[in-house]
């Protein structure tokens, strides 16, 4: 089964987001919203694994994680909250994950921090 879980690890947000600060996703059933509502209300609660999983139940019916992580997942720095929508997100070191606007002090104080594996999230267009 793959995984899509990191440890200690920060993917910051994308070179090419369009925003400054992290900005919540206004359109409701995205996935980006998705993710979005399950991480500011369970903040360091799922690993990445989890919260794809949770999402796609949402937007897909009842699906096992067998099923789901048969075939390769892509993993958060692909999440359209790192692409376009300003957020960090942290994997802790239970691979736990938590969201971080940008413009925060958490924010800045992970990227600051040589502890924690920095991996970039995935630009929206190619360069």
């Amino acid at each position: 089964m793959h995984s899509t879980n990191y440890l200690n690890t920060l993917i910051t947000v994308s070179a090419d987001c369009p925003v400054n600060v992290g900005t919540p996703p206004a359109k409701a059933g995205t996935v980006a919203e998705r993710q979005f509502a399950l991480l500011s209300a369970h903040p360091y609660r799922m690993t990445s694994d989890d919260l794809l999983l949770s999402v796609a139940c949402e937007r897909k019916g009842e699906i096992t994680a067998a099923m789901f992580f048969a075939k390769p997942q892509a993993c958060l720095r692909a999440s359209p909250l790192v692409k376009k929508h300003g957020y960090g997100l942290h994997h802790d070191a239970e691979r736990r994950v938590a969201l971080f606007g940008m413009e925060t002090d958490d924010y800045a104080r992970l990227l600051a921090d040589p502890s924690v594996t920095k991996q970039p999230g995935m630009r929206s267009a190619r360069s």
